[in-house]
């Protein structure tokens, strides 16, 4: 799956659907960083796109970048109350308990 998105990229095609699939896969896959770069190139393409800031932040603790973590479930949570997207808001919530619970880098 991601040779073909990757193949896609390559010829010029680039939209906030194709980056969400080439992060969730490269996250699936365990490239944390390779991830974050598509993702964050989703949220600039669609900063509305609130299953991708989800992922984003999943992404940059995986990295151990725990405050851009909480900065991109901040915006994500943000994206998902402004459009009504109710599970990624609940989602992006308890990350956020969470990374509270660890001591991880406060806002």
């Amino acid at each position: 799956m991601l040779e073909g998105l990757e193949k896609m990229l390559a010829k010029g095609v680039d939209n906030p659907l194709l980056r969400f699939g080439l992060g969730k896969g490269y996250l699936d896959q365990g490239d944390a960083a390779q991830a974050a770069l598509h993702l964050r190139r989703c949220v600039e393409q669609d900063p509305k796109y609130s299953a991708a800031w989800k992922l984003l932040g999943k992404a940059l603790e995986a990295n151990g970048d725990l405050a851009a973590a909480r900065a991109a479930w901040t915006e994500g949570l943000a994206a998902a109350q402004a459009h009504g997207d109710k599970q990624a808001e609940k989602e992006m919530t308890v990350f956020l308990k969470r990374l509270d619970k660890r001591g991880g880098a406060s806002a």
